[in-house]
C-alpha cells in the first residue's frame, strides 16, 4: 500500500492574486482533465477566463483560482 494522502488543494500563500495561469496549468493544478474544465467553462462553472490577444490562448488569474477553491458557504460569492 501507498502512503497516498488525499486533501484540499491548497495554493501557496506567497503566490500573487494577480498571478497568471495558463488554462493547461490550472488543469494540472487542480488534477481536472482538460475535456472536463472545457465543459465546465461552457457552461460557465468555474473560474473567469480570458484569452490573451493575437494567440488566444485562455487564461485565469491566481485570485480565480482561490475563489474556485474556496468552499461554498464560506463568504464566498461563488
Amino acid at each position: 500500500m501507498s502512503d497516498l494522502k488525499v486533501g484540499p488543494i491548497q495554493v501557496p500563500d506567497d503566490w500573487n492574486d494577480s498571478g497568471i495561469l495558463l488554462f493547461e496549468e490550472f488543469c494540472t493544478f487542480i488534477h481536472t482533465p482538460q475535456r472536463t474544465v472545457r465543459d465546465w467553462k461552457q457552461r460557465r462553472i468555474g473560474p473567469r477566463w480570458w484569452k490573451f490577444n493575437g494567440n488566444g490562448r485562455l487564461y485565469t488569474t491566481v485570485g480565480e483560482l482561490r475563489r474556485f477553491l474556496t468552499p461554498v458557504g464560506s463568504g464566498s460569492d461563488r
